[in-house]
């Protein structure tokens, strides 16, 4: 982190426990199984209960974790509302579970609608399409042969059922949470319709997965849109957001620690992935899989856990060259797209 981008809190909350960031808002942080190992959660105090942003994943040990927290820093007062940012499920998680026990659900209507559809996808194995894009995109033989018969990941594993009904959220709206009025803002790339929410009263910016500061979200292509742009609407996301960046805004993130400096960290992460797509054109003089993209892209060695990710971000940088005329791709006989300097 450079010295321009700051954190108020060197520490994170301990489990259980919320750290006060401002009057009425709490930071806490709720555990994820993977690399990225923990989801930040916020509290607004509404005065006769709770609005939460965020969730984390539907399990066991979050449900545990939301008990403590709810008897413990939230004083036993209801969650009245739920605020989700953005679809994943790790934000997405337990809204139904909040919902099932008379909590308002808030989010993007772009969010809510992938979200339900996708907790209804149940597939024991992946899909044609879903293989056909992998070979594509030049997953190793023998990788692609192991999740052939494996189980993929259901958004109903991690996300609680979400019943119908909910209040939309929708760019340059506004929301009252905490004593303060928000602006609402739209991100996208990361995901369709993130939102961020802007005070209008003090300094604080809740900025989801859209706005962190010291890692870059997950830029990535699916076989649902084989074809999309979403590097290209991440680009023209930090370009948008920065006019209404100031360096006294006070980030809550969805994931690491709260920070200001955030004109800083909007130029930077918009400069990482141009640097990474000037890489990437010098790279594609010798026509290309997608995934032998990855030491050009990432600079780093891919492992099987981090793969899946690293491909979906591969083939959105391919995409952004593509739909800019400045490659171009064709199909071998093995069924593997090879891209090319155009």
């Amino acid at each position: 982190m450079t010295a321009a981008i700051r954190t108020p809190h060197a520490t994170p909350p301990e489990p259980g426990a919320a750290i006060e960031v401002a009057p009425g808002v709490l930071w806490m942080r709720l555990p994820l199984p993977m690399a990225l190992d923990h989801v930040n959660t916020y509290a607004l105090d509404d005065g006769d209960g709770w609005t939460i942003i965020d969730t984390g994943f539907d399990s066991r040990r979050s449900r545990a974790e939301w008990q403590a927290l709810l008897a413990g820093p939230l004083t036993g007062r209801p969650v009245r509302r739920v605020v989700v940012t953005h679809h994943h499920p790790d934000h997405v998680g337990l809204a139904g579970w909040f919902q099932a026990q008379g909590a308002e659900l808030a989010m993007p209507r772009t969010g809510w609608l992938y979200a339900r559809m996708l907790v209804l996808d149940n597939q024991p194995l992946p899909g044609p399409e879903q293989l056909a894009f992998w070979r594509g995109a030049g997953m190793d033989p023998a990788l692609l042969s192991k999740r052939a018969g494996e189980r993929p990941f259901n958004f109903s594993d991690m996300v609680h059922p979400l019943p119908p009904g909910f209040t939309r959220l929708i760019e340059g709206g506004t929301i009252t949470m905490g004593g303060r009025r928000w602006t609402i803002r739209m991100g996208d790339g990361h995901a369709p319709e993130h939102a961020t929410f802007w005070s209008e009263d003090d300094d604080l910016v809740i900025g989801g997965d859209q706005l962190l500061p010291s890692i870059s979200p997950n830029v990535g292509v699916y076989p649902t849109e084989p074809l999309a742009d979403p590097l290209g609407d991440w680009i023209e996301s930090c370009t948008r957001l920065a006019a209404h960046a100031e360096a006294r805004h006070l980030v809550l993130p969805g994931h690491k620690l709260p920070f200001s400096g955030l004109p800083i960290r909007l130029r930077q992460m918009e400069e990482n992935h141009r640097s990474a797509i000037n890489r990437l054109l010098d790279h594609l003089a010798t026509p290309s899989s997608a995934t032998a993209c990855f030491p050009v892209l990432f600079k780093r060695q891919i492992g099987e856990a981090e793969y899946g990710l690293a491909l979906v971000e591969a083939v959105a940088h391919l995409n952004y060259l593509l739909h800019r005329g400045l490659a171009r791709r064709f199909l071998t006989p093995e069924g593997i797209w090879l891209w090319e300097r155009a």
